[in-house]
């Protein structure tokens, strides 16, 4: 029987081997901090209005290329237009451009007479005859020069203040072929690039950032003075992976290192080496392919936190090899039966704290507790099916071996005397007092660390071009798009205030690209009215009889304009349909001063099918509430493994259970002391420290006064201290945290849990 579980777990493992083959080709990885983040239960559109803005962002690029005089800007534009151009490139050149407005005018130029701004309107109605009139010759006596159209398709001139408006959006302009703008003592010119890679594969890690890199190094060198911003979400996706690559590296391998150390200094045998190493190499194999396998992409965050996996993974091959230390090879299996019971119990109690991440609605930790929980499994039936198999050879005890196991008898064991009373009401104080000073911070922005110059790079972008804000803005609804725009329109005009009293700097809505048909043919009678007047006037000034220019008969429609390459400006804030009804995104430009925002928020009020979405502050509150949610399952999951401790060990549960209480304990007081808040990821440390601490008192209960025992504690304890440790290095903010919580709930359980042993002799009975 025991041959046929470890023939079968071979084929488990044969049948992972060839999905890591095809996985690594595809390198189907994710660095969207947005796919670690939860949907919003009560209103799924918002969700999906923040993926359509990702997502049309996933690929694009923009750069500022700049210089003291606009030759020079040209030139230096030229260069990076060469180095970016060339056949190896994972860039290609977008239509932003002059020319793109000549495409533009051509879609808007059948729809002239309904493309009206809020002011033409209200001076249309109010103008009299005279006035139009006396506006209309002095368009007719202008003189010549480049124009939108001729007199008689725009007697008065509207087009070009209409243009003029949307314009207004960006401070780039067309000159000399190119889109120009003047800011900071340099000429600009604007590029946009389109990425022919995707970012978040492994496979083009750092291709979009050399070729940038390139491309300024070779303009600086033929344009002196010339300098070069860019942005976009390629670069921001590069420097994560790069980022999780390397803390991969140094947490995994780091990690690996150590344990397979630790093993070294302990049995002084490759066998040991090798099978403990195979154990973790297959447990992280196969948590990597049943993630895959049930998410269709793996995030690299996942792979960064999972990678602490061999902290944990290696107990059980520690356990079996420091009860097989001085045992003949005819023992091997009689002794992994006799372990089993207490691993499978400390398996239950570690799967059951990892499956509990999964709990919250976030695919990210939902990945983060299969791939952990999966690759636990893993390592543990490596263990019990193949250990006793290939162990075939003599394992003496070493010295190491025995000086360790002899320094349980020298550890001190909590007794009832004053000393150890005293001691225990030190501890309460440090406690009480830890937590009194206790402080909490949910803010999402603790779930990436993007580099400083990239952030330096998008404010001094975004403050050149007058760029909107993607993580404010207004969600537009209605039954079909007409409603929709007629919506953005009473928003629009509750906007108007806010702009003229310099809290926004402006906004960008679908409408003023697309009026509603209602608001297009309202236009339309005005300006024919307006025009028709304007032209008789002239025509009595002047003696002849100028005729007005004849318009399109229908109204300009979503579905043609968005067929439209001029439609580029706004297509990522027309939604469409999105189940039952339509959605629209009105984007907010100037919003610098986070107290401003409750004065925009309240426009959205009394307007139906408008709603206000602050996404930053939305998902940090998410994080509130499920910081709140997981610490209230922790508190379940002290009592429901306290209730599993006392079902095995009755009396003496209390000895497993209580330093992994004190642990979350003293580690809540030290963050408090030392003024480092309270986090989701820091509460979802403590989750794992109920599922790996209790694995430390199991053992030693199992096991009373057994050296071997402890000595499997104590190297599992230190090698679980230096992966989670070294995830305290980790540049993100939310993964350190987790880290240093793991290291100091890891460092109290452990020099507690001897502290709490059984009397010798004496049994858990």
């Amino acid at each position: 029987m025991r041959n046929k579980w470890a023939i079968l777990w071979l084929l488990v493992v044969l049948v992972v081997g060839a999905h890591q083959v095809r996985f690594w080709r595809s390198a189907r990885l994710d660095t969207d901090v947005l796919a670690l983040l939860p949907e919003d239960e009560q209103a799924p559109e918002v969700g999906a209005a923040t993926r359509k803005l990702a997502d049309q962002a996933g690929r694009e690029l923009v750069m500022l290329v700049g210089a003291a005089d606009w030759d020079s800007a040209q030139r230096a534009a030229d260069v990076v237009k060469a180095e970016l151009s060339r056949d190896d490139s994972p860039l290609k050149a977008s239509a932003l451009d002059a020319s793109s407005l000549e495409t533009a005018l051509e879609l808007y130029r059948p729809y002239r007479d309904r493309l009206l701004t809020s002011s033409q309107r209200e001076w249309l109605a109010k103008a009299s005859p005279e006035e139009l009139g006396g506006t209309a010759l002095m368009k007719l006596y202008q003189p010549a020069g480049p124009k939108l159209t001729d007199w008689e398709a725009d007697p008065l001139g509207l087009w070009p203040d209409w243009w003029a408006a949307r314009a207004s959006e960006s401070t780039a302009r067309p000159r000399d072929g190119r889109l120009w703008l003047s800011g900071e003592g340099r000429e600009w010119v604007l590029l946009a690039w389109h990425s022919q890679v995707s970012a978040f594969a492994l496979g083009d890690e750092g291709n979009i950032t050399s070729a940038v890199a390139r491309a300024r190094a070779a303009m600086e060198a033929q344009v002196p003075g010339s300098r070069m911003v860019s942005a976009g979400v390629p670069l921001y996706a590069e420097a994560a992976a790069s980022q999780a690559s390397s803390e991969m590296s140094t947490i995994g391998i780091g990690s690996l290192a150590a344990v397979l150390l630790l093993v070294w200094l302990t049995f002084r045998s490759v066998r040991p080496i090798v099978l403990v190493g195979l154990s973790l190499v297959l447990g992280c194999a196969v948590a990597l392919s049943v993630t895959a396998l049930v998410f269709e992409r793996v995030h690299l965050l996942t792979l960064v936190f999972g990678s602490s996996l061999v902290g944990v993974a290696e107990d059980y091959g520690f356990h079996y090899f420091a009860a097989r230390q001085g045992r003949p090879p005819s023992e091997r299996w009689p002794l992994m039966r006799g372990l089993l019971p207490g691993m499978v119990l400390a398996l239950a109690t570690s799967v059951v704290a990892y499956l509990a991440l999964g709990i919250a609605p976030f695919p990210g930790l939902r990945q983060m507790a299969l791939f952990s929980a999966t690759g636990l499994v893993a390592a543990f039936l490596t263990v019990a099916c193949w250990f006793p198999l290939l162990d075939t050879g003599e394992l003496p005890v070493t010295s190491f071996a025995t000086r360790f196991g002899a320094s349980l008898s020298r550890w001190p064991r909590f007794t009832h005397t004053p000393a150890w009373w005293v001691g225990t009401a030190v501890l309460g104080l440090f406690v009480v007092g830890g937590l009194w000073r206790l402080g909490t911070r949910d803010d999402v922005r603790q779930l990436q660390n993007a580099p400083a110059h990239l952030i330096s790079d998008q404010r001094e972008l975004g403050r050149l071009l007058g760029l909107p804000s993607p993580a404010q803005f207004f969600l537009v609804g209605g039954d079909d798009a007409e409603q929709v725009l007629e919506r953005e329109a009473a928003l629009k005009a509750k906007l108007d205030p806010l702009v003229m009293q310099k809290v926004l700097s402006g906004y960008r809505a679908v409408s003023d690209w697309l009026p509603s048909r209602v608001q297009q043919r309202a236009d339309a009678e005005l300006s024919a009215r307006a025009e028709a007047q304007a032209v008789a006037a002239v025509a009595e000034a002047t003696g002849e009889a100028p005729t007005r220019a004849r318009f399109a008969d229908d109204v300009l429609t979503p579905e043609r304009l968005l067929a439209s390459p001029a439609s580029a400006a706004i297509r990522q804030q027309w939604l469409g349909q999105l189940g039952d009804g339509h959605f629209s995104i009105v984007m907010l430009r100037g919003l610098n001063d986070p107290s401003a925002l409750p004065r925009v928020a309240e426009a959205a009020q009394g307007l139906e099918g408008v709603r206000w979405v602050d996404k930053t502050r939305e998902i940090s509150s998410l994080l509130e509430r499920y910081r709140r949610l997981m610490g209230g399952l922790i508190v379940l999951g002290y009592v429901a493994v306290l209730l599993l401790l006392v079902a095995r060990f009755r009396r003496q549960a209390w000895r497993a259970w209580v330093p992994t209480a004190l642990g979350t304990l003293v580690t809540l007081a030290c963050f408090g002391w030392v003024g480092e808040p309270l986090q989701l990821f820091t509460v979802l440390g403590f989750m794992l420290l109920l599922g790996m601490g209790v694995d430390y008192g199991i053992f030693m209960l199992e096991h009373p006064g057994d050296n071997s025992a402890w000595l499997a504690v104590a190297l599992a304890g230190v090698s679980t201290l230096l992966s989670f440790g070294l995830l305290g290095l980790s540049a993100t903010p939310a993964l350190r945290s987790f880290g240093l919580t793991m290291l100091l709930g890891e460092v109290t359980i452990w020099v507690l849990t001897p502290c709490c042993r059984l009397p010798s002799g004496k049994d858990v009975s």
